[in-house]
């Protein structure tokens, strides 16, 4: 197993690790919350380095387009200020943890951490070089912000044992991480692989 040395210019990308998320949310992902434990070891390893920590979340108007009472094809999840989009309890998310708000507008949906946020340029300001990137779900949002990573020019790492997926076929999430070694990022299967 090598070894990757985490260094100035590192950065960890948490995306959607909501309650509406989890199991018993309202669009809950199976074994959401299995990935709880290791991205709490990631937050550690990168705040015992003095690096920053981004989190990602689903802040959803009321009558967003991709809720099912739009006619999009999600169950109306992660509304904001509810308690459905608040983070998983148990996620210690960092006090001075760098919060990106996405799909806020709504008559725009957004996977991606990049779509319609300041999260490139706020990375760029921080002269970040490489993301490592988990969370809810593999084959929606992880994906989209993994490809638009490598997309803006980073060195983008996918933490598979921090990341599940829907899987509204069986194969989703399989697909998902095939594409996002296709678009040019490599894959992590344990926090031990960092020091």
């Amino acid at each position: 197993m090598e070894i990757l040395k985490l260094q100035k210019g590192d950065a960890l990308i948490i995306v959607d690790v909501q309650n509406d998320f989890l199991p018993g949310g309202t669009l809950g992902v199976k074994h959401g919350e299995e990935i709880i434990a290791s991205l709490n070891a990631y937050i550690d390893r990168f705040g015992k380095k003095d690096l920053p920590v981004f989190a990602t979340r689903d802040w959803h108007p009321v009558r967003h387009c991709s809720f099912t009472t739009q006619d999009g094809l999600w169950p109306p999840h992660c509304i904001a200020d509810t308690f459905g989009a608040e983070f998983a309890h148990k996620l210690k998310i960092p006090i001075n943890a760098r919060i990106i708000s996405k799909a806020v507008r709504d008559n725009i949906d957004v996977y991606s951490g990049f779509g319609e946020t300041d999260l490139h340029d706020r990375m760029q300001s921080m002269d970040i070089k490489r993301v490592f990137i988990g969370g809810l779900a593999i084959d929606y949002c992880v994906k989209a912000t993994v490809q638009d990573a490598v997309n803006c020019g980073y060195e983008t790492y996918y933490l598979k044992d921090a990341s599940r997926a829907v899987n509204i076929k069986l194969t989703d999430g399989e697909l998902a991480e095939q594409a996002m070694v296709e678009s040019g990022a490599k894959i992590i299967n344990t926090f031990k692989e960092l020091r």
